[in-house]
């Protein structure tokens, strides 16, 4: 390990690492998050939001849920997503572009639930964690556009 070339208090770390570390922080992070919005109700506003949206646009996709079949289909969200680490440790190329997608939709989550808060006038359920989803998903991000542009060079 070569820390000459490195910024203080950085060490150097495989690339593989690096992007498993990032990755593993944003599950973490959403798994925080889905306990948040759990624990603050976050169906009692996002439920009535979609019936509302039907009522202008009949034809859209968004589906309103009972608590169980939420948190069931997130929790196993947040287990394959975490389950998929062992691709990124292996350096698999796809884990590329499913970081990329993963950081944006958690980095849009997390600021739809600040925009929500502000637009309501009050906390959003999942406002909370919402400032750890988007430092996760932004360490992600930028942890693989360094990785991206590092193979690049």
């Amino acid at each position: 390990m070569n820390l000459s070339r490195t910024q203080p208090f950085e060490v150097e770390m495989p690339c593989a690492a690096r992007h498993a570390a990032a990755w593993v922080g944003l599950c973490a992070a959403l798994a925080v998050h889905v306990v948040d919005e759990a624990l603050t109700d976050f169906l009692s506003v996002y439920n009535p939001a979609v019936r509302a949206i039907h009522e202008r646009i009949p034809w859209s996709p968004l589906p309103t849920f009972t608590f169980e079949v939420w948190l069931g289909g997130l929790i196993v969200a947040v287990i394959v997503l975490s389950s998929l680490t062992v691709f990124v440790l292996r350096g698999s190329t796809w884990m590329m572009p499913a970081s990329y997608v993963f950081g944006v939709l958690m980095l849009g989550n997390g600021l739809a639930h600040i925009a929500g808060s502000l637009q309501l006038g009050r906390p959003m359920p999942g406002v909370y964690s919402a400032p750890l989803l988007l430092a996760a998903s932004g360490y992600l991000l930028v942890t693989v556009n360094r990785i991206r542009r590092r193979k690049q060079s």
